[in-house]
């Protein structure tokens, strides 16, 4: 590609001024760029158009138009082929040409004009040199040329000079002569493709072997096919030709296609310019750059290169191509001088010239005209000389570079490019695992801008550029309301300025015009705009006053603010010296302004996202314009898509760094009122948004989306727009971009501030308000980075991301991290909350990142991992004694929490690890090494931290420092350690650490970790001291103690915990079972202890309200203390409580039992003392009453089953001890009480007369029966008052219970039912009631001895003085009640006893057999049986009823008899009203018959005054004697109400010894034995007193 550079001078037009108000339209290859209007028939454009050009044989066409109001009318027309423009890199003087008014087409293509007009106009076409060298050396290559050039005229004495000295040739340039070398040679890599290549089929004009003579042209045409073809073709050859100018040829060149030594090779000149650093002096020097521009000068194709080669030149590598260069050279240095190429010079056809090159034998002609040919010697001269002083000297410096102290690249930005260079990663990982002072210590140690000095240098010229004259302060537009008299466009958006008059503004400085709404989008750069126009206008005065302004807007600029060149040369650590030279460059620089400055800008409109729908069918058909200056492209048109894919290529020269780039998309409308609209606003399309670009903010390459802006406020606009746009400026092509130049100058004053001044601290800003996270250092940095980024269009965003880069490396650094906490913040604000007006995604957003999306994610990977780490030793990195650090401990959550939002809401990632899990794993993580510390180091740090004496420590031999079985000290200060790691966690971090209320109190997760540990520790040790029990109880107790309360204080209530049951009470129950055992032997030999002394004091009541004595007191005392014990365990395992009580409850038995037996057996000895008893009975109740309330105390209904049951046992137990003492003590008063009773009976016996019903009568027994209890009431009398003083109540009772029992009985005893005088016959029925095995015997004494009976009168005076009795011992309620008197069964007995004695006998005998219904029951050993029919038959009228009953048979008698046996069966119906009747049959005996048969039928005639029911049989077996009284065998009782309701019935009826009775039949048969004069009575009494004789031989 190649470069036309035209400028439109000025035209002279036929006819009035002010017809004319003229504009210049130029066109090629597409492309149109168009001049301001301007007014007159001589108007002056002076304005500078450069095209990029691919086709020579196209041409440019030249329009001038006329501005009218609606349409603008053509003057005329200009069409100048291409090939017929020369190259110069000087602007020259212009050929006027003649308008034409018509165009000739040829193939759709114009190809020329006809018809001229009487109009003219000035143009200066050119081709223009390449132009990435440094100016200086441009300069003196534009001189060096101008005198070759002149050289040129002379051709005698170069022909001479070429034929005295053959001309010298690369390496690779084989002699036509030797063609062995031609082919030993065609492997090398410096091969001449001229030699070697063979022509192609068609050649054209310029085609590179073809020779002078073959061209045809015009003359200018065939001068600039031997410049070009022959120059490019001898420097190929010679190796020489950039890797930049791989597209240098003309399109379908086949030399130029290969892909040879022109891709591999051309890249010498760039590699030497970054691999060589040492200075060659100025010989070298001159021919090198010689070398370069002689090529620059002549390859003008290769000016321009196309994208591709462009990119691939950032891309390649460098080192392979020198390497082989290099070594080609050592090779063959003969080569050199060794070949020759004859040549023979002809003259060429050319015109000017007048040179005729000749040939010497068939060889074609050399490939270039005379004045080339000082050159090649040159050449040749330089790469032998710059070989040899690359091998002496430091091969890395370019041979420009100049040595000394103020040595460096010529131009400010002739930088080598950093892009190339490997990336170094901000954190390697073993940062990680080595310990961290500051902060990710490797991260920025390895930034690579402090260690680039070229960078720096080149970075330091770029910061003096922008703050000499700050952009912040550049003069803004001095703007007034203006009218304009013709038709004129605004400036910036080229629309007509509307109305009458008044229509838009015009800045009174430079003259701009525009509307009054775009007049905030032209750039503030009036001064230097106004100086630059007036200067090329030609008012020189005025642009000197120009001049002048900016001069002292300078001076007094660096007059105010020394403060910031001085921080600026110190940072990039310049001499004063160095730093003065520089400040003039600069300086020299603004003014110059942009006249010197030029860039090449590529523009890849990619795509868009989120349009606005504009047609009728709801969607729009996008287009973009790309205008830079005033050149205008535009892409092709998307049909009905609102998100647009493009993918269009722009290139652009632009020579104004105060140019903007702006893009505008449209939605395309082909309709008539479109067109309309374009004639009317230039603009016949919907507009759909734009962005602005400035161009000096752009370097290097971006890959950006933009938001789509409106143009006015009415617009309707959304979405965004992606483009990528590469930048090479010219001297600039080889230097970072804008934004590695930003982060070398951030990151340089950083590390100057931080490290340099700051000794290491970061100094943080004090800044308030909304934007105050932009401010990064104090005032003068600041303004320093700012007016940088302003000038070089570095967005805030960007500042941000590296300031926050830069702390990551100071991130433990004071005030840090909340710093970076809100840096982080802000920047998840930018990408992640998307605006309005675009829904392009976060993720996008940040991928379009110019800081770089990759570089970003890892810093924070590792800033994460790195804050982890810390984190989780956070009890080093932020002690709890240092207020700053807590609150930089709370920033480092912040800043973890910030870079979760960032991964979650920017990077999009579905879920990232939760801010809060993060800093709980490393609280936990820390607290984990924390127990591992405190328990490794325990006796040290206790000894540290909480013992006053310091020589304690020392006596512990290194193995028990830690847990010991032998001992249990250990533990106690674990828990002291533990307890104050949790009480700094819960009362210093927890505060801080208060980000995640509901998911983080760091105090809880300490105690929760905390014990977590102790418990595994504690409860192995506890298994190991289990088996050893080296220890005593009481220890495990006091450590069980102190567990419990740390449990309690501290773990209890935490979420894992509540409500759970906790393991530590297993971890004990062993130890505190000893220690109940060991405790219950404790507590025995208490009791004995304490009842040996209670015993030695007479068991003294403990207090006059008391009634006990104290050794009851001391026993429970005891016993309560050691269960308190128990209960302070509060062990909250209830089966574990349960196995506890127990074994107390066990223990409480044990020790109670003990007490009771102990009393028991002594109780008796005790009985004759008066008080005694009393006080010992009080102390048994008073077990009971304390064994209640310790059941109470030990939980009562919710105790324990078995250990309740256990209690209630010992409380029956003591119970059933109260009352065996209260019977022995009731029973000792029984012979004073019998003594009593006799008295009673004798005074009793007086008592004569009826119990009639008379007043007087009952007067005389109420006496009789006051006289009677007389002697029984003064011995109650005294002992009672005694008692209810000294028992308690529950004894007074018991006591008084046993009197009244012994009273009855005794008055029951010795007055109703007196004894006998023979105490082995009646007696016996009072001393075994239930042993009736002897009353047999009564029947003897009955007869012998006269018994007493009581008269009615006599049971009258008993029955008062009972109630007398009863009331006494009721007390008016205080002793016993009322009910259990009257229920008592003794009294029950005494009154029955007295109320059978007034009964009949047939009455008595009536309920004798009705209420003894068991008299042969439970006959356990029957001593045989008999087998008995019965027939019960009543009479239907009289209702009397006859038995019938039939003795069959007796059975399995059991009888021993040395004589004869003679059994017989006895029947006798017992019953009322049988005085008169047959009540007993006997069967005849059977002799020696031990189952003797009968079958003898007897019948029994029973009244109808009772039923059956009153009646009973009785078979009695009796073995009959002869002259004695008969023996009994056995006996057996029917009862007749049986078989009342069946009638009858047969049965074997089992024998018995005796007949069984109660108290009742009792109680009646010693009533019917007083009636001795009653023969049914004694019949009746003999009959019931029979049992079974004693057998012989037993």
């Amino acid at each position: 590609m190649s470069l036309l550079c035209v400028r439109v001078k000025k035209a002279k037009l036929h006819g009035p001024p002010d017809k004319f108000n003229t504009y210049v339209t130029l066109k090629v290859q597409n492309v149109k760029s168009t001049t301001v209007a301007v007014r007159g028939d001589q108007p002056c454009w002076e304005q500078d158009f450069m095209f990029e050009i691919s086709r020579l044989d196209l041409g440019l066409i030249v329009e001038v138009w006329n501005k009218g109001l609606i349409w603008d009318t053509l003057v005329g027309t200009v069409w100048i082929a291409l090939k017929a423009i020369h190259q110069s890199d000087e602007e020259g003087p212009g050929e006027w040409s003649t308008l034409e008014a018509e165009v000739v087409m040829k193939h759709d293509e114009i190809c020329g004009t006809k018809n001229p007009t009487p109009h003219k106009i000035l143009l200066d076409t050119r081709f223009e040199l390449p132009f990435d060298i440094p100016e200086e050396e441009a300069r003196y290559w534009t001189r060096k040329l101008e005198q070759i050039n002149s050289l040129g005229d002379d051709e005698y004495p170069f022909q001479e000079e070429v034929q005295k000295k053959p001309l010298p040739s690369a390496a690779s340039q084989c002699s036509f002569e030797d063609a062995d070398s031609a082919v030993d040679d065609r492997d090398s890599d410096y091969r001449s493709e001229t030699s070697s290549s063979v022509p192609p089929r068609y050649h054209s004009t310029v085609q590179p072997n073809a020779s002078v003579h073959q061209f045809t042209g015009p003359a200018r045409l065939q001068q600039q096919g031997v410049l070009r073809d022959s120059c490019a073709d001898s420097l190929h050859s010679y190796d020489l030709d950039y890797r930049e100018h791989v597209a240098a040829s003309p399109a379908g060149s086949s030399r130029y296609g290969s892909s040879c030594n022109v891709s591999q090779e051309s890249s010498h000149l760039s590699e030497l310019e970054h691999s060589h650093e040492s200075a060659h002096g100025s010989e070298q020097e001159d021919d090198h750059q010689e070398r370069q521009s002689n090529h620059s000068y002549h390859s003008s194709s290769s000016y321009q290169k196309d994208g591709q080669a462009w990119l691939k030149e950032q891309e390649e590598p460098h080192g392979k191509g020198e390497e082989e260069k290099v070594c080609k050279i050592e090779e063959k240095p003969a080569d050199h001088s060794a070949a020759k190429l004859p040549l023979e010079l002809e003259k060429p056809k050319d015109v000017d010239a007048g040179v005729q090159m000749s040939y010497q034998g068939d060889i074609e002609p050399p490939p270039f005209p005379p004045a080339r040919a000082r050159w090649i010697r040159a050449i040749s001269k330089v790469r032998l000389q710059l070989q040899q002083g690359q091998d002496e000297t430091d091969p890395s410096k370019p041979p420009w570079l100049k040595g000394g102290p103020a040595g460096g690249l010529y131009g400010i930005d002739s930088m080598p490019d950093l892009r190339k260079k490997k990336p170094i990663p901000l954190v390697s990982d073993l940062s990680l695992v080595q310990s961290r002072k500051a902060g990710i210590t490797s991260a920025m140690a390895t930034r690579t801008s402090l260690k680039d000095e070229e960078l720096k240098s080149h970075v330091y010229k770029k910061t003096l550029q922008a703050l000499i004259y700050p952009i912040s302060c550049t003069t803004p537009h001095n703007f007034e309301v203006w009218t304009a008299t013709t038709p004129t466009y605004c400036y910036e958006c080229e629309g007509l300025l509307w109305g009458i008059a008044r229509q838009g503004m015009r800045c009174g400085e430079c003259g701009v015009k525009c509307h009054d709404k775009c007049q905030d989008l032209l750039n503030a750069d009036c001064l230097q705009r106004a100086a630059e126009k007036s200067s090329k206008h030609g008012a020189e005065d005025r642009t000197q006053n120009f001049i002048m302004a900016m001069k002292d807007r300078m001076k007094i600029r660096e007059r105010n603010k020394p403060e910031i060149f001085d921080l600026i040369r110190d940072v990039f650590c310049e001499s004063k010296m160095t730093h003065a030279q520089q400040m003039k460059t600069v300086k020299q620089s603004v003014l110059d302004g942009t006249s010197k400055w030029s860039a090449k800008i590529t523009i890849t409109v990619v795509c868009a996202q989120g349009l606005q729908a504009k047609d009728k069918t709801g969607s729009s058909d996008p287009y973009v314009t790309v205008q830079v200056g005033k050149t205008k492209k535009r892409t092709k048109t998307i049909f009905g898509n609102l998100n647009p894919v493009w993918e269009e290529k722009f290139y652009f020269e632009c020579h104004n760094s105060s140019d903007r780039i702006k893009v505008r998309v449209w939605d395309e409308d082909d309709d008539i009122k479109s067109r309309v609209k374009q004639r009317l606003k230039r603009e016949s399309d919907d507009f759909l948004g734009q962005t602005i670009i400035e161009v000096r903010t752009l370097s290097g390459e971006m890959d950006v989306w933009y938001n789509l802006e409106k143009r006015t406020d009415k617009s309707a606009v959304s979405g965004a727009i992606r483009l990528q746009i590469s930048v090479e400026i010219k001297g600039e092509e080889k230097v970072a971009p804008y934004h590695v130049q930003y982060t070398c100058l951030h990151e340089n004053l950083f590390h100057h501030l931080t490290d340099v001044q700051g000794n290491g601290v970061v100094k943080i800003p004090d800044a308030k308000g909304d934007d105050a996270w932009k401010v990064y250092f104090d005032e003068t940095a600041q303004e320093i980075v700012d007016e940088f980024a302003m000038r070089y269009g570095i967005e805030s965003i960007y500042q941000a991301m590296t300031h926050f880069a830069c702390l990551s490396s100071k991130y433990m650094c004071p005030g840090v991290p909340a710093v970076m906490s809100t840096l982080l913040a802000n920047i998840n604000a930018y990408y992640a909350h998307t605006t309005a007006s675009t829904n392009v995604s976060a993720s996008d957003r940040f991928a379009a990142s110019n800081f770089g999306k990759e570089r970003f994610v890892k810093l924070l990977d590792q800033l994460h991992n790195s804050l982890r780490i810390d984190l989780s030793m956070y009890r080093n990195n932020f002690p709890a004694s240092s207020r700053e650090r807590l609150q930089d401990l709370k920033s480092t959550v912040d800043l973890l929490t910030s870079i979760t939002f960032f991964r979650m809401k920017v990077q999009e990632l579905q879920s990232p690890p939760r801010a809060s899990q993060v800093v709980k794993d490393c609280v936990k993580a820390c607290l984990n090494s924390t127990y591992e510390y405190i328990f490794n180091n325990c006796h040290e740090l206790y000894s540290r931290e909480y013992q006053t004496d310091p020589n304690k420590t020392q006596d512990l031999p290194a193995e028990e420092q830690g847990p010991s079985i032998r001992n249990l000290d250990f533990w106690p200060k674990l828990i002291t350690l533990i307890v104050s790691i949790i009480e700094e966690d819960k009362n210093s971090y927890t505060p801080v650490l208060n980000q995640f209320p509901q998911e983080l109190a760091v105090g809880k997760i300490s105690a929760e970790v905390m014990w977590s540990l102790f418990a595994q520790d504690m409860k192995y040790a506890m298994e190991e001291h289990e088996k050893h029990r080296l220890c005593k109880s009481a220890d495990y107790m006091n450590l069980h103690f102190k567990v419990k309360w740390l449990y309690n204080e501290y773990v209890r209530d935490l979420p894992a915990f509540k409500g759970k049951v906790p393991e530590y009470p297993a971890w004990f129950e062993q130890f505190v079972m000893q220690w109940l055992d060991e405790n219950e032997d404790v507590s025995l030999d208490f009791l004995h202890g304490a009842l040996e002394r209670d015993k030695k004091d007479g068991f003294q009541q403990t207090s006059e309200h008391a009634l006990f004595s104290c050794s009851v007191v001391d026993v429970f005392t005891q016993l309560n203390q050691s269960f308190e014990i128990i209960k302070k365990l509060e062990c909250p395992d209830p089966v574990i409580v349960a196995h506890y009580n127990r074994r107390f409850a066990k223990t409480i038995g044990k020790v109670l039992m003990q007490y009771a037996d102990i009393l028991s057996k002594s109780f008796e000895s005790y009985c004759s003392k008066e008080k005694l008893p009393c006080i010992l009975m009080n102390n048994i109740q008073q077990l009971r009453v304390q064994l209640e309330k310790m059941f109470e105390a030990m939980g009562g209904k919710e105790l324990d089953a078995e250990a309740s049951d256990h209690l209630k046992e010992l409380q029956v137990k003591l119970n059933n001890v109260l009352d065996e003492l209260s019977a022995v003590f009731g029973n000792s008063f029984q012979t004073r009480i019998d003594e009593c009773v006799k008295q009673m009976s004798d005074i009793l016996c007086q008592v004569k007369g009826t119990a009639n019903s008379a007043a007087n009568a009952r007067n005389t027994v109420a006496q009789d029966a006051d006289n009677v209890l007389r002697p029984l009431m003064d011995f109650l009398d005294g002992n009672l008052t005694l008692f209810a003083t000294v028992c308690e109540k529950t004894v007074l009772k018991r006591v008084l219970k046993e009197l009244w029992r012994v009273v009855m009985n005794t008055m029951e005893k010795l007055i109703v039912l007196p004894p006998l005088t023979d105490h082995t016959g009646t007696q016996l029925i009072f001393s075994a009631a239930k042993e009736l095995g002897h009353l047999s015997k009564l029947k003897d004494h009955m007869v012998r001895e006269e018994t007493r009976s009581l008269t009615p009168k006599q049971c009258a005076v008993l029955d008062l003085a009972l109630d007398t009795i009863k009331q006494y011992f009721h007390a008016g309620g205080n002793g016993l009640k009322k009910t259990f008197l009257e229920k008592s069964p003794d009294l029950q007995s005494l009154r029955y006893a007295l109320s059978l004695y007034t009964q009949t006998t047939d009455t008595l005998i009536k309920t004798f057999v009705q209420s003894q219904t068991a008299q042969g029951s439970g006959v356990d050993d029957p001593v045989g049986e008999v087998s008995i029919q019965i027939d019960l038959y009543t009479h239907p009228g009289t209702g009397e009823h006859k038995v019938t009953v039939k003795v069959v048979a007796a059975n399995d008698l059991k009888w021993q008899t040395s004589g004869m046996f003679r059994p017989f069966v006895e029947i006798t119906m017992i019953g009322p009203h049988q005085s008169d009747k047959k009540r007993k049959f006997t069967t005849k005996s059977k002799s020696n018959n031990w189952a003797p048969k009968y079958n003898e039928t007897f019948h029994f005639i029973l009244g109808n005054e009772d039923g059956p029911d009153a009646y009973e049989l009785q078979v009695c077996v009796k073995d009959y004697c002869f002259a004695r009284e008969d023996r009994v065998l056995g006996i057996a009782v029917m009862q007749l109400r049986d078989i009342a309701d069946k009638g009858s019935c047969a049965c074997w009826c089992p024998l018995g010894r005796r007949i069984h009775m109660d108290e009742t039949g009792l109680t009646i048969l010693r009533i019917l034995s007083q009636r001795t004069n009653d023969e049914v009575a004694k019949e009746f009494v003999k009959l019931k007193s029979e049992s079974r004789s004693t057998e012989e031989g037993t």
